[in-house]
């Protein structure tokens, strides 16, 4: 049997599909929420059918090493929560059967399907003006690309953080795919000319460096977001990749933007991504020029919240004026766009960080993750609210999300520690709505306290 770490494709069985670059268990479809331990075990049997698997087995590739826990208790519960998402019991089973003092197998029926293309990195776009002025324009839609495809369910796409780290690097693509783990690379150039833009793709097989496919597009700046759109549909097609319904609907509902709102909108997400105490005003300051010139941009409000709750995260200015402003902003956002994930995510946050409306903060975190499950800053706020909620294990599989689309990010490899090295996390009895946390990291030791705003 093919080791299931070298078949890309899903694994099916029933009705179920285990995506393993998802790190998903599907039913028809649906993602079913399935913690860490359970995967791997559903994964360490799918790998060999048939096979029994002794429980010491599945504690060594399943537990760290230095992990202190009741490792019987453990596998026991991880057992029943994989039978329960399957739907399966002891007494009868369709695919986990237990073999007393021996350990498990799989017994279900295995369809598989051949090996396709399941994972891509878009490296950055290289500006052929040679302007420096225009390299915000150039990264922005690098990143504008990358968000399109990362709304597909079916195919892994690389955020942008770990993407741009590639920007003039003089690499071999096999050795960038490897580093990324992906299986192709999508790359290209973009020239903007007054009003007009033309990007020119090329998907490239890593491997085998050979050429795929390659596309040019030239349209007017007020149609790029149907350039998005339709760069990432041809995209698809040539990785093999089915477009759900919903993704088919999410991909055709780009409307026109005005071309300056859109150099503004550009413009500040540049600043954002830098998270910078001077980028993050000017990319205040973008925003609101996006939002004046083209009112009904619900992704200029959405980066505007961004930057806001950011200053205020960062004490650079008061909760009110920060968070307070920002959840006004999501709000708006959704109003006009209700299925842009961005601004679920950016609402989740203000919720966490300004409302302390721990319902509502998991609500909004779950529905940006259905609309757009490859957004990777979600999975890792997420998983940072999880860990903030004492539910680590949870944190933990977030967060490893998180680093599976963005694995070069070092925010991301720290939110990592966070889930899964808390030591403690307390309210503070002095303040009602003050929170406090400290952080604990085993070697090196490394401690940090911070605080929540208080409304």
């Amino acid at each position: 049997m093919e080791d299931l770490r070298s078949a890309r494709a899903p694994v099916r069985f029933g009705p179920f599909e285990l995506d393993r670059d998802a790190e998903e268990l599907r039913k028809n479809g649906i993602k079913i929420r399935l913690q860490e331990q359970p995967l791997q075990i559903l994964e360490i049997l799918l790998q060999h059918p048939g096979k029994v698997i002794a429980r010491e087995e599945l504690r060594e590739k399943t537990w760290p090493s230095d992990t202190f826990v009741d490792f019987d208790h453990g596998i026991n519960n991880a057992i029943k929560r994989l039978r329960e998402a399957l739907g399966d019991n002891t007494e009868t089973p369709r695919y986990i059967e237990t073999l007393p003092r021996r350990g498990y197998r799989f017994i279900g029926k295995i369809e598989r399907e051949a090996p396709r293309f399941r994972s891509l990195a878009v490296l950055p776009l290289e500006n052929l003006s040679r302007d420096p002025e225009q390299e915000y324009f150039a990264e922005g839609l690098t990143e504008a690309l990358i968000t399109t495809l990362a709304k597909i369910g079916e195919l892994r796409v690389v955020s942008r953080t770990s993407a741009m780290v590639y920007k003039d690097a003089r690499k071999p693509l096999r050795e960038i795919a490897r580093e990324l783990e992906v299986d192709v690379i999508v790359e290209g150039t973009v020239l903007r000319a007054g009003d007009r833009v033309r990007i020119t793709a090329q998907l490239i097989d890593p491997e085998k460096e050979t050429h795929l496919w390659a596309e040019s597009y030239q349209r007017h700046l007020r149609d790029v977001l149907d350039l998005h759109a339709e760069l990432a549909q041809s995209i698809a097609r040539q990785v093999q990749v089915k477009l759900t319904p919903q993704e088919q609907a999410q991909l055709a509902q780009s409307r026109p933007v005005n071309p300056e709102a859109y150099e503004a909108y550009l413009k500040g997400r540049y600043h954002w991504n830098r998270r910078s105490r001077e980028g993050l005003p000017k990319g205040v300051q973008y925003f609101q020029e996006a939002i004046a010139k083209d009112a009904g941009y619900a992704a200029a409000y959405a980066g505007l919240a961004d930057c806001l709750s950011g200053l205020s995260n960062y004490n650079f200015v008061a909760p009110d004026e920060g968070c307070g402003k920002a959840k006004k902003l999501a709000l708006q956002a959704l109003e006009l766009d209700p299925s842009l994930a961005e601004a679920h995510t950016s609402l989740a946050w203000v919720h966490t960080w300004y409302d302390y409306d721990f319902t509502a903060a998991e609500r909004e975190f779950e529905r940006s993750l259905e609309l757009n499950p490859r957004y990777a800053t979600a999975h890792q706020f997420f998983g940072f609210y999880l860990g903030m909620m004492g539910r680590y294990e949870e944190a933990y599989t977030e967060a490893k999300r998180a680093i599976r689309l963005d694995p070069l990010s070092s925010v991301f490899q720290w939110s990592l520690g966070f889930g899964w090295h808390v030591g403690t996390i307390k309210r503070s009895s002095r303040l009602k709505k003050h929170w406090s946390w400290t952080l604990v990291l085993p070697q090196p030791t490394l401690s940090i306290v911070g605080r929540l705003c208080p409304s």
